[in-house]
């Protein structure tokens, strides 16, 4: 009986031979050893594209454009759109704001899915033919591209309550106004989306003044175009 055990053992192992051992040493000289299929698959899963989060629907707004255009919500139906608000004398942060959105739109000029509204906290000087002259002056060329004035309380309700992006009056300031640098993106449906952070949560709005957070909405523009 216990040849018989040996014989069946035996036969086991000559088999698990047969059958492994030439992938093990396959695996040796192709140095990938430590990748088992489980492994694999989970370096697969990192490498997908993560689903941006849907923040929430973005506010309505009804405003005049650059060229004297009644702009609405309507106006991006279908459209992915990025939203900031800046205004033309702004002697700070609105200049590196305008050269980064001036990359993005360079990204994607051509594709008629993809938009950019500019909405003015400064309508008393900007004028739709203020806003016209600025537009020239940075070099906008796409006709989605809509620089927007209109009435002071209504754009700041826009976004402070809307958006939830700061914007305000400060004399003490060098232009008299203080607003965010954030860029929201707007999907084809009229959401505000997102990617997460590092620790999982909603990152809300993009930086627009620094190169990552151009970088990651130029990124994210790509996604929501093609859902």
């Amino acid at each position: 009986m216990k040849q018989k055990s040996y014989i069946g053992i035996f036969f086991i192992i000559l088999v698990f031979g047969i059958l492994f051992i030439p992938k093990i040493i396959n695996r040796i000289q192709t140095n990938s050893v430590v990748q088992g299929d489980r492994i694999d698959a989970i370096s697969n899963h990192k490498n997908q594209t993560t689903k941006l989060v849907v923040v929430g629907a973005a506010p309505k707004f009804d405003l005049t454009d650059q060229n004297g255009q009644r702009i609405t919500n309507a106006s991006y139906s279908g459209k992915v759109f990025v939203v900031e608000f800046f205004f033309s004398t702004c002697p700070s942060i609105c200049p590196i704001m305008n050269k980064n959105m001036i990359d993005i739109q360079n990204v994607f000029f051509g594709n008629p899915n993809f938009g950019i509204a500019s909405i003015t906290i400064d309508p008393e000087h900007d004028s739709a033919a203020v806003l016209k002259a600025h537009a020239i002056h940075l070099g906008v060329k796409s006709s989605n591209w809509h620089m927007m004035t209109g009435d002071k309380d209504y754009i700041y309700s826009i976004a402070n309550k809307g958006f939830n992006l700061y914007v305000g009056e400060n004399k003490k300031s060098q232009a008299g106004f203080e607003h965010s640098g954030l860029f929201a993106l707007i999907d084809k449906k009229g959401n505000i989306r997102c990617r997460k952070d590092n620790f999982g949560n909603p990152i809300l709005y993009y930086d627009g003044l620094d190169k990552k957070g151009v970088k990651a909405i130029i990124e994210d523009i790509k996604i929501v175009l093609n859902e």
